[in-house]
Formats: C-alpha cells, structure tokens, sequence
C-alpha cells in the first residue's frame, strides 16, 4: 500500500525526491500521510481537489481487495 502510494505521487510531481509516506496504525484503519514539497501541493491535489479524490478511491479500492480499510491524508 505504501509503495503503490509512493509511485503513484512520484509520477505525479516534479520533485520526487522530496515524496514521503508514513503508515499510521490505527485501531481499525490504516492511515497513508503523504508529503510532497511545498510547489508540488497543487499537482497531487488537483483542481477542486479531483487528484486526491481519485488516489484516496484508488486506494480505498486495493485496500478493500486485502480486506483492509485505509486513508489517504495529504500533509503540508
């Protein structure tokens, strides 16, 4: 899950090197935070915010297949 969101946020920015996923452990759910430098905040988010809509249902989507429940958090 972590990797797939990684890649997924790589593709999207142009500074990959500064994406970073921390998994967060929650009593029934997984929490993804994801950070990416400052100037590439509009690329994953998108407009009226449509990107982080679609990487938060792409993962929902593969977390169901595993029988797990996640979410995608996008932090400054």
């Amino acid at each position: 899950m972590k990797q797939l969101l990684t890649y997924i946020a790589q593709s999207l920015v142009e500074h990959p090197e500064a994406v970073s996923v921390t998994q967060v452990e929650h009593s029934a759910e997984m929490v993804l935070e994801l950070r990416v430098a400052p100037e590439d905040m509009g690329k994953v988010i998108g407009r009226q915010g449509r990107i982080a809509r679609e990487i938060r249902a792409l993962m929902r989507s593969v977390a169901q297949r595993q029988g797990k429940k996640v979410s995608v958090e996008i932090k400054d």
